[in-house]
């Protein structure tokens, strides 16, 4: 049996508030709090992936220190914006 929309987004929210460094904590949480819930299920799922990276990887994704994967390039350019503000 697969979970609910909104089961996903209530996980989604959980996993990117509890990372393992507290930079990607405060950037994920404010990405998912401003975002979950418009997500379409296929964006949701994309998102989902991109939180079994590794945070280390993800923290340089995300400020632009290393380009990422192509998979996530626009996912990644969203979140770039909450960590430019």
């Amino acid at each position: 049996m697969s979970e609910s929309r909104d089961t996903m987004i209530r996980r989604l929210r959980m996993r990117s508030m509890r990372r393992g460094i507290k930079e990607m904590d405060l950037i994920l949480d404010e990405y998912a709090n401003r975002n979950l819930d418009a997500m379409d299920e296929d964006a949701l799922h994309l998102y989902d992936a991109l939180l079994e990276e590794n945070d280390q990887d993800l923290y340089r994704w995300v400020t632009g220190q290393e380009p990422g994967p192509e998979r996530f390039a626009a996912l990644i350019g969203e979140i770039s914006v909450v960590f430019q503000k």
